[in-house]
């Protein structure tokens, strides 16, 4: 069977040397909590990993995609789309992708004197489901701002930043409660259904949602849904999913360097050609140009 640890098409992952490491360790900011390293792996066939002896650092697996399996203490637990484990440090371990449908997941290995005080007293994975304040972009977008500094971490004030924002991070997954309670709504207008169900679609912006299952989440026929939320914004549902996921594209295409194919694959899409489609319809000109327009404009900024 192969097995692959890492080199996967559309991985990113940072890390830094062991003595740079070692140094800012000894920082106050930083010594409690940080990060030895960082990553993200989509779609990974044949990804497998084991740690006969354990590791001196904790990991947590995020999966957002796919399927995968993690061993410890003689048990074999399955890890499904929407759950987390956090991998405790000193203990033998193993864990890889589901052979036929392979996850995407968002990792991080962590070290510090706090360490053994985010790691749950349960190996069993735990679920982070979708729901209308579930707040999963916002943990996607924090991710992306703790990656993006620790890969300018040789500088001290971007390590003691990606440190800071790591507790936030981890507390994201382990005091769900109080993560999800900051967006409970407080204004009228989120009693609109509309409102509720454009917030619901922009948590599950990654997802490939059908109008029943959107209607479902609900508990509406998807007739009466369609009239309602018709009613309120003058769209249909799906109409307005695919314009939220288009908006999104822009974002990523203009402040990533993810190809295009990654992009259309992030936002649910099986086939580039008809999310490349559905983009040129609804922007007025290909994700290519787009690009290649926003970074004429960018540079131009720059000048």
């Amino acid at each position: 069977m192969i097995k692959i640890k890492e080199g996967f098409k559309g991985e990113r992952f940072a890390s830094l040397p062991d003595d740079i490491l070692q140094e800012y360790s000894h920082n106050p900011l930083i010594r409690n909590l940080y990060i030895r390293k960082i990553g993200f792996f989509p779609h990974v066939k044949y990804h497998y990993v084991q740690k006969e002896k354990g590791c001196d650092y904790g990991m947590l697996i995020y999966c957002t995609g796919g399927k995968g399996w993690y061993k410890i203490e003689e048990k074999t637990y399955e890890i499904k789309e929407n759950q987390y484990i956090i991998i405790p440090p000193n203990v033998p371990y193993s864990f890889g992708a589901d052979d036929s449908d392979p996850w995407t997941i968002y990792w991080i290995h962590f070290k510090g004197a706090l360490t053994e005080q985010f790691i749950p007293k349960s190996h069993a994975p735990k679920n982070i489901l979708p729901g209308d304040y579930s707040r999963l972009q916002d943990r996607l977008d924090l991710f992306e701002e703790i990656y993006n500094s620790f890969s300018m971490g040789y500088t001290l004030e971007n390590m003691i930043y990606s440190s800071m924002c790591l507790y936030q991070f981890l507390a994201s997954f382990l005091y769900l409660d109080q993560y999800r309670s900051i967006n409970l709504p407080t204004h009228k207008e989120y009693l609109l259904l509309s409102a509720r169900a454009v917030h619901y679609m922009q948590e599950n912006i990654h997802q490939n949602l059908s109008l029943e299952q959107i209607a479902s989440y609900f508990k509406y026929s998807t007739s009466h849904f369609c009239t309602l939320f018709q009613k309120e914004t003058g769209v249909s549902p799906i109409n307005y999913f695919i314009r939220l996921k288009m908006q999104k594209a822009c974002q990523y295409l203009e402040m990533t360097n993810r190809k295009i194919n990654e992009v259309a694959a992030l936002l649910g899409f099986e086939e580039p050609a008809y999310f490349t489609k559905m983009f040129t319809k609804m922007i007025g000109i290909t994700p290519s140009q787009y690009r290649k327009r926003e970074s004429a404009v960018h540079q131009g900024e720059i000048k």
